[in-house]
């Protein structure tokens, strides 16, 4: 994809929230089949490519966004592509409002039945003429899910969240994106549900404004030391791959002073 950046091991499409949108339009209005609408953070830095077939995926996903600021911050400092967060739950709010104002029908898949449920109400709620066409909760057995593609399927509906977790939620969708015949785009939301029904607290809007979600959430659930704990080992590989580049472009300049030399005193 034309302006992908590489950040380390996992890729980034530099968008903004307006662009991300933007391509999430295209994708309904103008689009052939199911685009998905991947988040890339620096966790799945180091575990999505432990998993190839994983990693193909996300190479070849239709929309990677910024969701973390540290891929942010890795996309400044290798490529100097000044990047926003497009953080996952605020997409996912904003393609709501704009399938309210287009008439495109949703379709949510994933988490726990009361969270699903009560997710569904709050949307609802909260944005006039939102069509949720149809609703499950992720806790699905292999052989009842022909019946869930069946189901979205014949609620027509044109944007499908899937709350699964990753890589659950990544894997669903390549294995099921040729059967989906009216869903244009799938983006993967994780535990956005349990957000919007207040389950999970999102920081306040200065901490976010700051780059600091990560610490807030990290202050409010200690727990999630254990996930964050390779957020230095993340800043340290980039000022390496950061170093690395610097001193490669330092050495073939000198290269090329020499040859330049050498062809002088040729002449």
């Amino acid at each position: 994809m034309s302006g992908r950046l590489k950040v380390l091991d996992l890729w980034v499409d530099p968008v903004d929230m307006e662009g991300a949108l933007e391509r999430v339009r295209g994708f309904v209005e103008a689009g052939d089949g199911a685009h998905c609408v991947f988040a890339v953070n620096p966790e799945k830095n180091f575990s999505v490519p432990k998993d190839p077939e994983l990693h193909r995926i996300f190479r070849e996903a239709d929309l990677l966004i910024p969701d973390g600021i540290g891929v942010v911050l890795g996309a400044r400092i290798l490529h100097g592509a000044k990047l926003k967060r497009v953080p996952g739950v605020e997409l996912m709010a904003n393609v709501c409002r704009l399938s309210a104002e287009r008439g495109w029908g949703i379709f949510v898949f994933g988490a726990q039945e009361e969270v699903n449920r009560d997710a569904v109400a709050e949307l609802e709620r909260r944005y006039a003429g939102l069509r949720i066409v149809g609703r499950q909760d992720g806790y699905v057995q292999d052989d009842e899910m022909p019946d869930v593609v069946h189901r979205i399927n014949s609620s027509g509906a044109q944007v499908l969240f899937l709350a699964l977790g990753s890589p659950k939620q990544e894997k669903w969708y390549t294995t099921y994106r040729d059967q989906l015949s009216t869903v244009r785009v799938v983006q993967g939301i994780g535990g956005s549900l349990d957000t919007i029904t207040g389950a999970v607290k999102r920081a306040p809007a200065m901490w976010c404004r700051l780059g600091l979600e990560w610490l807030y959430r990290l202050l409010a659930e200690p727990t999630r030391v254990k996930r964050q704990k390779v957020l230095p080992l993340f800043v340290l590989r980039l000022a390496f791959e950061k170093a690395k580049r610097t001193l490669g472009a330092g050495t073939r300049q000198s290269t090329e002073e020499l040859q330049k030399t050498g062809a002088n005193k040729k002449k």
